[in-house]
This record gives C-alpha cells, structure tokens and sequence, in this order.
C-alpha cells in the first residue's frame, strides 16, 4: 500500500525550482481544406490558450499538489515574460526572475488541428553570462528557505552554474534532484538523484540488450557519477529505481494516453515534494509513477491535485 502523505505536512515542505521557463501557446482551429499556395493545411483559429511551460510547469505541479515552492530562472524584457509572470503569479506560485534584455523568453507556439498537433514553432535565444552569474546569488539566498532543490534543465543554457549550484545544495544539507538534459551527465556529479528517460540515457551509457546489462551500465554511470540515485522512466515499463545496493521496479498504470507533454515535469515534482515530506525515493518513486500515469491523461502541459493523486 503506497504511505498516503499528510495535507498539512505537504503544505509546509518548501521546493526550490531552478531552471530554464517558457511560456507555451496552443492555437486550436479547424482544418477544412488545403493552401492553394502549398501543399499545407489552414488553420482557422478559434481558440488560444497559453500555459506555463518547462521548470515553470514543473513548479506549478509542486504547487497544484499542495506544496510550497519558489522558481529561479531567467527570462527576456518582453511580452512573454510578462504574460509569465501573469500565470505564475495566478496560480500562487512564488518567483525569483532575472531578467535579461538581450534574451528571447522561450515561447513554443503549437497549432492544433482536428485534435492533433500539426505544427510547433520555437522563439528562444539563450541568456547573457552575467545575468547568471546574478542568479547564482539568488540561488544562495533562497536555498537556506527550501527543504529540497530540483534543477529542470531544458538545454537552454539557464543552468551555466549548476555545478557550483549542487555544490552549495549539497553542503547545506539538501537533497538535488535533476530532470537532466544532454549527453553530457558530468555536470551533474554529486547530485542525490536524476531522472532521465529512456532515450535521453541511451545518449549517455548507449544501447543495452537486456535488463542485465542496463542494470550494470546504469550503476556504473550512478557510482561515477557519485549519485545516491538514478531514476530511469520507461514510459509504458514503468520506472526503475538504482541506488547502490538496490534495484526496484514499479509498473505503468495503464490509462489511456493524450498527451505525454510535460509528464516527466510532473513526475520529478512530485518526486521531489515526497523527499521533502520524508518518503524514502523508493516511496517517492511510487507516488511519482502513478502522477505520470494520470497527468498523461490530460491535454497538453497539465498538473494534479491532491486529491487527484491520493483518491
């Protein structure tokens, strides 16, 4: 039976998000015939929506689940962080944003048509060394407040320090959980868990032919890099848990898939809000896996409740 947490405890555990945010517009329309000037659909719009999207999404889940949590990033002097902050400050969520006015905020515009997505387009330029050399001060001031730090690295190149980051997160006694990115893991040395997926695991330790040999790869690379964990998410396999003298396992719940869209966001938050309640991560990792498993349900970047995830 998995340990049903606390409301009241939930509510005093404080997060600390830090990573790359964007803003995510969805333009939903009807496709009724081809372009006379290519062979594309039009798209009359009818509707637009826009959502937090990347460690915001990630921070809103923390949120939406009952807990406490602050965002550090960076963003751009624009329309778009602007209408960031809007969202995050709607839904209660606390900010620490630098702010850079030669950076392009992050926006990924989607265009849905008939139900399915026909077209993505990306808006990004990356941040100015120097705002984030100011955010590794903002790091230091935040982290004596939050029980728990989560890093969400997109790729984006918000995380320039997250070296000196686990360093200082690590000295003051917290746990640092890393949703990571790349093929480059040496960065996040010292960590206490990451939580890649299959394909972005594959890009660091390779192709394995069994379950035997991903167990010794994925150690070797957990003692390399001097993890306490790594957690891999194997989409419909579940999740499996490698700590040093411990391998477990737990199964997808099986539910109809919309939309995969920010699942691992959702599953790295609520994993981190469980190690912030005192769960062990093999307990967090149960909690964590059935979060995926329902926010996977839902369209586009979504979040749970409480009462979504303990029912």
């Amino acid at each position: 039976m998995p340990i049903i947490v606390n409301k009241d405890l939930l509510g005093a555990r404080r997060v600390l998000v830090v990573g790359d945010v964007m803003l995510d517009r969805y333009w939903f329309g009807a496709v009724e015939r081809i372009s006379p000037e290519a062979p594309v659909p039009v798209v009359r719009v009818a509707q637009e929506q826009e959502r937090v999207g990347g460690a915001a999404n990630v921070a809103l889940n923390i949120k939406t689940l009952g807990g406490q949590v602050t965002l550090l990033s960076v963003v751009g002097q624009d329309e778009p962080a602007r209408r960031l902050q809007q969202l995050l400050e709607g839904h209660g969520v606390a900010t620490v944003l630098g702010q850079d006015p030669r950076m392009q905020t992050i926006v990924k515009l989607r265009v849905i048509g008939r139900n399915q997505q026909l077209l993505r387009v990306d808006f990004e330029r990356e941040p100015d060394h120097e705002v984030l050399g100011q955010m590794l001060g903002d790091f230091e001031r935040e982290l004596a407040s939050h029980d728990v730090v989560l890093f969400s690295d997109y790729g984006k190149g918000g995380l320039a320090h997250i070296p000196r980051m686990i360093e200082l997160a690590r000295q003051a006694g917290k746990a640092v959980l890393i949703d990571p990115k790349g093929s480059d893991y040496s960065r996040y040395a010292g960590a206490t868990v990451i939580t890649p997926n299959r394909a972005e695991l594959q890009q660091v330790i390779g192709a394995w032919k069994d379950e035997a040999e991903l167990v010794a790869k994925a150690q070797a690379l957990r003692a390399q890099l001097n993890l306490q964990a790594l957690l891999l998410t194997r989409s419909e396999e579940g999740m499996t848990l490698f700590e040093a003298d411990h391998v477990a396992t737990v199964q997808a719940q099986a539910r109809e898939v919309a939309d995969v869209t920010g699942a691992g966001d959702t599953v790295i938050g609520t994993l981190a809000l469980m190690l912030a309640c005192g769960l062990s991560l093999e307990d967090a990792m149960g909690h964590a896996n059935r979060a995926g498993g329902l926010v996977v349900a839902k369209f586009g970047t979504a979040t749970l409740t409480y009462e979504e995830l303990f029912a």
